[in-house]
């Protein structure tokens, strides 16, 4: 089975989570030896955020900005590709085409961002859609999506499905912006409804939830159609 594993700089990286990075890197090999094929796409998280903001001082424009932040996140990918392979400062992709090409030979394939306007959700969205892939997978630092943000109000609630269409009507931004921090970028969304790629957003702080996303468990929140 081809699975998109989307991990939130939010969850590994904010700030690094040598611990979990480790958990991940185990998670990993366990679903390639269970004859998954899975791509990683690892975002910049804080410390993104906050070089977007120096930018922001120094005066930089959006896509000096996205650059920044594109840069981070392959850090970020680094670490984990390193953590799992001896050789891993050679697969971290920096464009699309090269991911498939090295997904062609590998079971696993580590990146983040690519170029500016196309945040990490949005590289996720594409490679599954490039490589017909059924699934992708969200590891965020949320239980899943609630009706409302979870951290501006207490009386939120966790919803365990929820349709695309629903989905863009709860999400604050609907445009693209350097450092944008949503369950899921307008983008990627877009992308996604239209293709019809069944998406689970779990909590990543918790890998398993990973695995039982594959395996068909009801967890997190499942994004239909």
């Amino acid at each position: 089975m081809l699975v998109v594993l989307r991990i939130g700089g939010s969850v590994i990286a904010s700030p690094v989570n040598t611990k979990l990075i480790d958990q991940y890197s185990a998670l990993l090999r366990k679903l390639v030896k269970n004859v998954h094929k899975i791509m990683v796409v690892v975002g910049g998280g804080t410390l993104a955020r906050e070089f977007i903001r120096a930018g922001d001082k120094l005066g930089l424009d959006r896509k000096e900005k996205d650059w920044i932040a594109i840069h981070v996140s392959r850090l970020h990918a680094l670490l984990l590709s390193s953590k799992l392979t001896k050789n891993g400062a050679q697969k971290i992709p920096t464009s699309l085409e090269n991911a498939i090409r090295i997904f062609e030979k590998e079971k696993i394939v580590i990146m983040g961002g690519l170029t500016p306007g196309m945040t990490t959700d949005s590289v996720a969205a594409k490679f599954a859609v490039k490589t017909n892939s059924r699934l992708l997978v969200k590891a965020t630092d949320q239980n899943g999506i609630y009706n409302k943000d979870p951290r501006k109000h207490k009386n939120a609630k966790k919803l365990d499905k929820i349709t695309y269409r629903d989905l863009t009507q709860l999400l604050e931004q609907d445009s693209h912006k350097a450092g944008i921090h949503q369950i899921l970028d307008p983008v990627a969304l877009n992308i996604l409804r239209r293709t019809k790629i069944k998406t689970m957003i779990v909590n990543g702080y918790h890998p398993e939830n990973i695995q039982k996303a594959i395996e068909g468990e009801d967890v997190g929140t499942t994004i239909l159609e």
